[in-house]
């Protein structure tokens, strides 16, 4: 059987002892507690406020490219089914067709396909 030995604390800190120890005895609450500090088994609590990496950030802004050119795409092609009455449609195509070229000269693509951005 295991040594025992009298421990005396302040009675403000056995009322807490009991108020969160559960089904365990004082002692094996203390066990675990003291463990638990010296292992590092208690995870930290996550901050209130979590920040976004710089990574998260670059695939943010090559999706909202990609979305951007996904809707120059579907205007260019709308605007050429439809047509616009009195304009000159080879101006019209011309002009879209640059601002085309100016964003996918923004944007690379890697081996798996996904966009890339490069920095100045």
């Amino acid at each position: 059987m295991a040594e025992k030995k009298m421990l005396i604390v302040p009675a403000e800190l056995a009322q807490k002892i009991d108020d969160n120890r559960g089904d365990l005895s004082r002692g094996d609450f203390i066990e675990f507690l003291i463990d638990s500090q010296l292992k590092g088994d208690v995870k930290e609590a996550k901050p209130a406020v979590q920040y976004v990496t710089r990574d998260e950030i670059q695939h943010l802004e090559q999706d909202i490219k990609k979305l951007l050119k996904s809707f120059l795409d579907f205007f260019v092609n709308y605007g050429l089914e439809i047509g616009k009455p009195g304009g000159s449609k080879e101006d019209e195509f011309n002009e879209i067709a640059s601002k085309l070229e100016s964003l996918e000269k923004g944007i690379d693509k890697d081996e798996k396909g996904r966009a890339t951005i490069k920095w100045k």
